[in-house]
C-alpha cells in the first residue's frame, strides 16, 4: 500500500534526514512531490529550497550526498524522515549534522570538512 503524503498548500512537507545506522539527525529540509519522486527513483536525497524556489538533490554541488536507505512517512501523513547513510557532512558549515549547537551557543558537534575548501565561500 502506497500512502498519500499530504503536501498541504504550500506544496511541501518537511523531511528530517537521520544517520541510518547512528540515529543522528542530520538536517530538516523541506520536500516537495517532485523533490519525492526523485529521491525515491535515484537512490539519493532530493529537496525544495525555499529560498531558491528550486529542486535540488542533497551534495550536488558539495559530494556530500545522502545515500536513502529508506523513506518512512509519520501517523498524519504530513512529515517525512530520510534514514541515510550520509557522506561526509550534511551541514554547509562543516559539521556532520546541523545540529551542532545548544540553544546556549555551545558547540557540540563535529566539523568534518572546512567550508571554505568545497564551497569557496
Amino acid at each position: 500500500m502506497t500512502v498519500d503524503v499530504d503536501f498541504g498548500d504550500d506544496g511541501l512537507v518537511p523531511a528530517v534526514a537521520q544517520d541510518a545506522d547512528s540515529g543522528e539527525v542530520l538536517m530538516l529540509a523541506y520536500v516537495s512531490p517532485e523533490a519525492l519522486e526523485q529521491t525515491i527513483e535515484t537512490g539519493r536525497a532530493h529537496y525544495y529550497s525555499r529560498s531558491r524556489d528550486e529542486l535540488w538533490e542533497k551534495g550536488a554541488s558539495s559530494g556530500h550526498t545522502q545515500e536513502i536507505r529508506e523513506v518512512r512517512v509519520d501517523c498524519d501523513a504530513d512529515t517525512l524522515l530520510y534514514l541515510v547513510d550520509q557522506n561526509v557532512g550534511a551541514c554547509h558549515t562543516g559539521h556532520r549534522s546541523c545540529f551542532y549547537r545548544t540553544v546556549d551557543g555551545e558547540n557540540v558537534g563535529e566539523r568534518v570538512y572546512d567550508p571554505d575548501d568545497v564551497y569557496g565561500e
